[in-house]
């Protein structure tokens, strides 16, 4: 769920993070900025110079992460949240991005005497957003539904989450998984039978980042362990830090922190989700990417013959929705409940309507329309 509603203040006074918020962790990080070839500030650049740019680099982040986590409107009448339809601006954009649900007979006509696979996000699309990230469990139903799909479709998970952890939330070994944005997959679902089978069907084109991103989440744990509601996540070849229960005068904090961490890990970048920072590595490698991986890996990158579906909620997938679009083949589908801009062909509310979507899969494959 998305914090509650306001206005977002304007925010013009510049951070300071003082060395002691790092503690002794500068002599730890130096050794990865070494081996990774970083570049020290140039001498001649003045300290005011170079806070200045610091300032620019930490605001930019800033508005990111505001951008990347709009606010949904609260019906204080009811006590919930406004339904979209009573938002004219949601209105208009569902002409842009049409319900997938309100689609669906077009969507599956185009799909008539074609193969379909299924990609799926996990958090926001088969689970709520939720305060707690060990808390993002999928309901019974859902797991019945996805379980259903994989029945007659390929269908793999592609979730920003360690595979491990999302493997544990979802609990369907009939399923495909990539883990941390698409770095951790595994190519063949009986793979969680043995660790044997598990280690032949392994892709994990970041192994060699391994001991760097767990250095920078022992790093980000400390640093920002004083900022109440902020959460570190080691989700194995990236980095989470989740500031959905952070109060919003802090997330400039949070922003400065992680910056200041990562000046030290310049083979690391820092990417925006919901309410959450990626720190993930400098490789050529996400969802798309991960996508058209699966899709090799199973046979099916014939664009002609197979119609894949993405579903997911987050700035991360909208990778995955820009390859289907550019290849001409599937549809991707935004769950959203608040306009955004994005690549997707279609769009879904929330996880109840992407049960819906995923059902009536399972009945038009049962008897076509």
């Amino acid at each position: 769920m998305d914090m509650g509603s306001g206005s977002s203040p304007v925010i013009t006074d510049p951070i300071s993070i003082s060395p002691p918020l790092l503690g002794g962790l500068t002599s730890n990080l130096m050794p990865f900025s070494v081996m990774s070839g970083g570049c020290s500030s140039s001498p001649s650049m003045s300290a005011s110079s170079r806070r200045k740019i610091e300032e620019v680099l930490v605001n930019g982040l800033l508005d990111a992460m505001k951008s990347s986590s709009p606010r949904k409107k609260h019906n204080l009448a009811f006590g919930q949240d406004n339904s979209p339809d009573e938002d004219p601006a949601y209105t208009a954009w569902l002409s842009k991005c049409p319900s997938a649900l309100a689609s669906f007979k077009q969507i599956v006509a185009n799909a008539q005497g074609r193969r379909i696979a299924v990609f799926l996000d996990y958090d926001g699309t088969l689970s709520p957003i939720v305060d707690d990230p060990d808390k993002a469990f999928m309901s019974p139903v859902m797991r019945a539904a996805v379980r259903n799909v994989a029945k007659y479709f390929p269908t793999a998970i592609v979730s920003g989450r360690s595979r491990k952890k999302v493997f544990e939330f979802v609990k369907l070994t009939e399923l495909y998984y990539a883990g941390s944005h698409g770095m951790d997959i595994v190519t063949s679902a009986a793979a969680h039978a043995t660790e044997k089978c598990k280690e032949a069907n392994l892709f994990q084109p970041a192994c060699e980042f391994l001991p760097m991103i767990n250095e920078v989440s022992k790093c980000l744990v400390e640093v920002t362990s004083s900022i109440e509601g902020a959460r570190v996540e080691n989700n194995k070849f990236c980095v989470s830090v989740h500031y959905r229960n952070v109060a919003e005068k802090d997330w400039k904090v949070v922003a400065g922190l992680v910056k200041q961490v990562l000046e030290a890990f310049p083979r690391l970048k820092v990417t925006n989700g919901r309410m959450v920072l990626e720190v993930r590595p400098v490789i050529d490698w996400d969802k798309g990417k991960a996508v058209e991986f699966l899709l090799r890996s199973l046979g099916l990158s014939d664009s002609e013959d197979v119609v894949p579906i993405y579903i997911g909620d987050d700035r991360t997938d909208e990778d995955a929705f820009k390859v289907l679009r550019e290849r001409s083949c599937g549809y991707g589908i935004l769950v959203s409940q608040v306009p955004k801009d994005t690549e997707a062909f279609y769009s879904l509310r929330d996880p109840s309507e992407v049960m819906g979507f995923l059902n009536s899969l399972v009945r038009w494959k049962k008897h076509p329309l």
